[in-house]
């Protein structure tokens, strides 16, 4: 992605990151990733003390934090748009809001992909539809999907102005190894600006961008699934933490001031912004982790891609090049 930007011009920055243990149990699982990231080739990680913390992130407290110097932020709208033109320039159709109702098989001959708007014949068919992955996994192959997406809404708060002074870095805390969501960090914009988030709320809508976004069928379609009841019973505190931090603000903020103390409520603008998580949920009432890639026939299917698979991307289509085609 890195090569990609240089190559084209694209806005990015390796702002790096860094991780932050606030409590005893952390701390093993800060001594965790350092390892893993040295596995997986990071350079330069590094663990800083009282003093090099100071000189970097003085608002920053914490027991234990990692550097991570590679971390860093991009425009990814202009990826986008400079991928579409890439592909067009090759001759790729982009089709975009084209609903898609089916696959049909043909006995020897290529199946029939039929959207609201065309039908073609396509000899391979990858679906990496993200909230609607386990919808279209039913429409082509004609089997209920392993595993149920649960939109979860992940609302962050900006910062104002006068406030973007208050960490250089991407600061984040340890994860908590039995959840997949990326816990309250905080971020560095590429045109400058900071925000501080997420949480992780059910949505009302696959498409649920707004607390105020519902749709009837989608949240029955939630709620009705066993997967999600389980969760729900096995992590009550969890899941009634969450919610908490969406109602009251000041639930939230108190989760970002066990990395930054003299965080305060005034330093936020009003209004914020919001993601949707496609969660794969398993009918045990278990968050998927790690990636769900399913192949049946002439068909490929992406159906959970957990965080970061925007900047990922493109090792994510590698990894699919090298796997499954």
């Amino acid at each position: 992605m890195i090569a990609f930007c240089r190559y084209n011009d694209i806005d990015h920055e390796l702002c790096g990151k860094i991780v932050v243990a606030t409590n005893n149990q952390e701390i093993s699982g800060i001594n965790e990733l350092a390892r893993r990231g040295e596995r997986n080739g990071l350079r330069g990680l590094k663990f800083l003390n009282k003093t090099e913390l100071k000189n970097r992130e003085p608002n920053v407290r914490g027991l234990k934090t990692l550097l991570v110097p590679q971390e860093g932020i991009i425009n990814y709208k202009k990826v986008t748009a400079t991928l579409k033109d890439l592909l067009e320039n090759l001759g790729v159709k982009i089709l975009l809001n084209h609903k898609v109702k089916s696959l049909q098989p043909q006995g020897d001959q290529n199946p029939i992909l039929v959207t609201d708007h065309f039908e073609s014949d396509f000899d391979l068919v990858v679906n990496c539809s993200g909230l609607f992955s386990d919808r279209v996994y039913s429409k082509f192959t004609g089997m209920n999907s392993p595993v149920k997406i649960i939109p979860f809404r992940g609302e962050y708060m900006h910062l104002s102005s006068q406030y973007l002074g208050l960490f250089n870095h991407l600061i984040y805390p340890v994860p908590d190894p039995i959840y997949p969501f990326l816990g309250v960090h905080f971020t560095r914009l590429i045109e400058g600006g900071r925000e501080v988030g997420p949480n992780a709320v059910l949505a009302f809508k696959r498409e649920g961008y707004r607390n105020t976004d519902f749709s009837f069928s989608d949240i029955i379609e939630s709620v009705s699934y066993v997967g999600l009841r389980r969760f729900i019973l096995k992590n009550f505190r969890y899941s009634l933490g969450e919610l908490k931090s969406s109602l009251y603000p000041s639930a939230f903020i108190a989760n970002a001031q066990k990395m930054i103390p003299d965080l305060r409520d005034f330093m936020f603008e009003k209004k914020g912004t919001a993601g949707v998580r496609a969660q794969a949920i398993t009918e045990e009432g278990s968050l998927l982790n790690d990636f769900k890639i399913i192949k049946e026939g002439n068909q490929v299917h992406v159906l959970n891609a957990p965080s970061p698979g925007a900047t990922a991307s493109f090792a994510i289509a590698d990894y699919l090049i090298e796997n499954y085609v």
